[in-house]
């Protein structure tokens, strides 16, 4: 199983500049620990600081090397032509493969921005299809949702950008299967629910005659010298309800416990496993992303 990072864009109480900072500090110390992935989120229109992907992953990159990094984007809220140019100048900048991490986003979002989210999987199907065009080199047109007239891109990524379609329900998964390279599973399922929605993804890739591809589920962390250790460090977010998140669907404890835990996402047949850090502490999430390595080693 591979593990990587989605490296929180999110600080409500940390000045900007800090803030960014603290960014370029987990990417850097998660390229130590060895992770194998480096992404970072997508929202707008928000009440506190969220410092937006294509920006700070660019910077993030000077400190990644030449593994696969990307970004998750809302695509019925992005331009899929000003996107595909994002990500083929971001392609340009390492050497690592481009992943793709893609969804729907939410009505108060595209509202704020302009968009009839009414059509939103109408928007999300034709913006996938024509970034994969124009990544190809291809001149394209597109006249039902985005009013396209031949739209083209340089540069082109130079090697093909791997796409991970988010998904929670079964329609969902069932279009990831035959929309993208691999699946991205939500944060908030349990393990009991990770079995079941595992299930429905290698079933819609064999009702749609086609091998499975990455099957990844976004896991939020934290890790600690013991597990002791671990109970007190998250508390705090445990009695504030943290994102209203089930704590079993939630990776706490020692490296033993988070690697017996990750264990069994592996035997459920999840092929990489996307962490994010639980804590709002710079201190706590480097020190989670320290102790990832033994994680790895482990699985």
């Amino acid at each position: 199983m591979k593990i990587g990072i989605s490296v929180s864009s999110s600080y409500p109480n940390v000045a900007p500049n800090l803030a960014a900072d603290w960014m370029v500090q987990r990417a850097r110390a998660a390229n130590a620990a060895g992770l194998d992935h480096l992404f970072v989120g997508d929202h707008h229109s928000t009440k506190t600081p969220y410092f937006q992907n294509n920006v700070m992953l660019a910077r993030m990159l000077a400190e990644w090397g030449d593994k696969p990094f990307g970004a998750l984007y809302l695509l019925p809220l992005w331009n899929p032509v000003l996107l595909a140019e994002q990500v083929g100048t971001l392609s340009a900048l390492a050497k690592g493969r481009f992943i793709m991490q893609c969804g729907l986003g939410d009505a108060r979002q595209g509202a704020a921005l302009g968009i009839d989210m009414r059509q939103q999987v109408g928007l999300f199907v034709a913006a996938l299809n024509v970034m994969q065009s124009l990544w190809r080199g291809e001149t394209v047109d597109e006249s039902k949702y985005w009013q396209l007239q031949r739209a083209r891109i340089s540069p082109v990524p130079s090697e093909p950008v791997e796409v991970w379609v988010g998904a929670l329900v079964a329609p969902a998964i069932a279009r990831a299967a035959t929309l993208g390279d691999g699946w991205l599973a939500a944060p908030s399922l349990t393990p009991a629910e990770s079995a079941t929605a595992i299930e429905q993804y290698q079933a819609a890739c064999a009702e749609a005659s086609k091998a499975m591809g990455a099957a990844a589920i976004r896991r939020d962390i934290l890790i600690a010298e013991t597990s002791q250790a671990a109970k007190r460090a998250v508390a705090p977010y445990l009695a504030a309800g943290y994102r209203g998140i089930p704590e079993a669907a939630l990776v706490v404890g020692s490296v033993a416990e988070v690697s017996d835990q990750l264990g069994q996402l592996k035997q459920q047949g999840y092929t990489e496993v996307i962490v994010r850090n639980m804590s709002a502490d710079q201190i706590q999430s480097l020190k989670t992303i320290e102790l990832l390595r033994e994680v790895k080693a482990a699985l």
